[in-house]
């Protein structure tokens, strides 16, 4: 002993000012993508009953969600589509007049800086809701004739304007396939976003309702992930930045922070989450019932998706949260 008293830091307990310089991790409004969803018609602006004070929008109208999103800093939007028309293997998706098609090239020729995401897969264009053909016995999905329809999906949506195809089946080699196809057309600044760790999740459910994509019948687990899976987690986001995958997904964002955080300290890729439609679906009950502070909750629980590693969050909240990030 020396003598000398012994140093205890202080607890920082002073004004926001003071807590805001020492903060270890911040949210900004270029950390949102919203995500939209484009429909058959004119005129259509159909409130989602699952999704509260999110919408379906024709592609005529669709402009004034993204007016707002320019408006309020958002850098990004997602773009799902329901297709006029339906089949066994979802040729509608790789249609130029299709819904998504039509909405990428409007939003780029209003706003070429904003970054236009697609989203690729088949759930919502075929007859069956499941995410590719369907084997002989309509058991589950034939991979392997999948992926051509894949690649000419990429293709269409890259040559209408999309900066960043994200495929969300989960095939077993869809980067690969989809990097040589968007190439091979001309198409190599376009990037992908891997919707590598996603997880056969039950929080889904809202958005099934929202874009028409519910299996008609079985479920997803054969080509999604099982939730008690974090080792194969990283095996599915290795093999897919193997493949050319240039950004990487955990999905869902909220349940899976765990697998988020260990993303985030093994791969260098940029990582994004998808607080996916039950996560929002539940907050929103429970606000509107006065059980929590909307507000807060939601702030919060975006700072802890940074905090796990997230570069990117797509989430429902994404206006709400530019509005309130401007008020402080």
């Amino acid at each position: 002993m020396t003598g000398f008293p012994i140093y205890r830091p202080r607890r920082l307990r002073a004004t926001e000012n003071l807590r805001s310089l020492i903060r270890e991790t911040s949210l900004s409004v270029k950390d949102l993508i919203f995500p939209l969803f484009v429909v058959p018609g004119e005129n259509v602006k159909n409130e989602i009953e699952t999704l509260k004070n999110n919408y379906q929008w024709s592609v005529d109208r669709v402009m004034e969600a993204v007016d707002e999103a320019v408006e309020l800093g958002i850098p990004a939007v997602l773009l799902f589509g329901l297709p006029s028309y339906k089949d066994e293997e979802g040729s509608s998706a790789w249609d130029d007049n299709e819904p998504v098609q039509r909405a990428s090239k409007a939003i780029k020729a209003k706003y070429p800086e904003m970054v236009v995401i697609t989203d690729a897969c088949f759930c919502e264009y075929t007859t069956h809701g499941h995410c590719g053909i369907l084997t002989p016995d309509c058991a589950s999905v034939d991979n392997d004739k999948t992926l051509p329809n894949l690649a000419k999906l990429a293709v269409s949506q890259a040559r209408c304007g999309a900066d960043i195809i994200a495929p969300s089946n989960m095939m077993d080699g869809y980067v690969t396939t989809m990097r040589k196809a968007l190439d091979d057309a001309g198409y190599t600044n376009t990037a992908i976003m891997a919707y590598s760790a996603k997880f056969a999740s039950a929080y889904y459910g809202p958005f099934r309702a929202a874009a028409d994509s519910a299996p008609g019948k079985g479920d997803r687990k054969g080509y999604q992930m099982d939730p008690g899976n974090s080792d194969e987690a990283m095996r599915e986001i290795a093999l897919d930045i193997e493949e050319g995958a240039d950004i990487v997904m955990v999905k869902p964002a909220l349940a899976y922070q765990d697998v988020t955080r260990r993303a985030h300290e093994t791969f260098n890729r940029p990582l994004c989450v998808y607080n996916v439609s039950g996560e929002y679906a539940m907050v929103k009950a429970a606000a509107e019932k006065g059980w929590i502070d909307e507000k807060r909750i939601v702030m919060e629980t975006m700072l802890s998706f940074k905090r796990a590693g997230a570069k990117m969050i797509i989430t429902y909240h994404a206006l709400d949260v530019a509005r309130w990030l401007k008020e402080q």
